[in-house]
């Protein structure tokens, strides 16, 4: 029962956190925005702090519901004055130049679930021939989704000279990095079919960089303070004025770093049960200490990532796309030629 509840108290953080931020940048303005961000992170790290010093209270998902309503009213009300506009350009400031780290979080986090997938579908291949063909048709079809989508992204992602050359160099790469671990056996379909998806994913995200408009630009004027007008213009602003392919690239990366947190657990352990949570002990939890600040602190970093894809101007992450693609085919490649023989997978446990 109790990790019942913990789950709806951590449901409901969630949820706050994603709409009231968008609620904010919708009604009020960009430093609004940024003042909610700022003090939401805060708050997530004070959070963190008390589960690290307090691992086992069950009582602090619930302790901090009311908090997010909180700093939510505390913004409505304190925007515009000079401290809280100082602080939230300052915070302004931090996100966009910590935009880098968060492409590279975002490339190494596919990177390790793509692995991670890999390494479940081998296991299920020896279970028996059933789960093969399934397998087997399943990369199939990943394989010529990824093209036909690359092949329909052309067009746009291919603009200049520079952008034709780093497509046709990530393809390529991709090519012979699959061919080179296949004839290693360091790789498998299901890794490359993934590592084929996440190509054309950003390759997508690059087409459609200089076709929209940056979501801080498109925040409507101020609301009166009344819940059914905020929550009026929130819908109005995902339904018209947000982009639909950064609520995809929200909810990808979002999902992400979830699912990369949860894999992080297992690195260098032979077991680990899964019912554990940050808000669990962590005595007999095989993790590094660099994955137990991770997980302890994912809120902050959930906050921070979602603030940071609001602010986006996608015209100007095009080339940082490219960048990640690359950054993403290098390491891919250090891991094809760290890993032992016949040990696909592997890696990651």
């Amino acid at each position: 029962m109790n990790l019942v509840f913990n789950f709806l108290a951590r449901l409901s953080t969630a949820v706050q956190i994603l709409v009231f931020l968008p609620l904010t940048l919708a009604t009020l303005s960009t430093r609004a925005f940024l003042l909610l961000s700022l003090l939401l992170s805060i708050h997530s790290l004070l959070h963190g702090t008390c589960l690290m010093l307090w691992p086992g209270s069950r009582f602090l998902p619930f302790l901090q519901l009311p908090m997010h309503s909180f700093l939510l009213l505390v913004t409505f009300n304190v925007f515009a004055s000079p401290w809280c506009i100082a602080a939230a350009d300052l915070w302004g400031k931090m996100l966009a130049l910590s935009a880098p780290l968060y492409l590279i979080l975002e490339g190494v986090s596919s990177l390790l679930v793509v692995q991670k997938a890999g390494h479940l579908g081998r296991e299920l291949v020896a279970e028996g021939e059933g789960y093969q063909l399934a397998l087997l048709v399943g990369t199939a079809i990943t394989y010529v989704s990824s093209a036909w989508w690359i092949v329909a992204s052309y067009p746009a992602a291919a603009s200049s000279p520079l952008a034709s050359t780093l497509l046709g160099a990530a393809i390529c790469s991709f090519f012979f990095l699959s061919s080179i671990g296949f004839v290693l056996r360091k790789t498998n379909v299901i890794e490359s079919s993934g590592m084929a998806l996440f190509i054309a994913y950003q390759i997508w995200l690059c087409s459609l960089g200089s076709d929209q408009m940056s979501v801080s630009s498109t925040t409507s004027s101020y609301v009166p303070l009344t819940w059914g007008g905020h929550f009026q213009a929130l819908f109005n602003f995902i339904a018209h004025t947000l982009p639909k392919p950064l609520l995809f690239s929200l909810l990808y990366r979002l999902s992400i770093l979830h699912l990369a947190s949860r894999i992080l657990p297992t690195i260098g352990a032979d077991s680990f049960d899964d019912t554990y949570g940050v808000d669990d002990t962590w005595e007999d939890r095989p993790t590094s200490a660099l994955t137990r600040l991770l997980l302890t602190y994912r809120q902050a970093i959930f906050v921070t990532v979602y603030s940071h894809l609001l602010l986006l101007d996608p015209s100007s992450q095009v080339w940082s796309r490219w960048m990640l693609i690359i950054f993403t085919l290098v390491i891919w490649a250090v891991e094809l030629l760290v890993g032992s023989e016949d040990d696909v997978g592997k890696r990651l446990d």
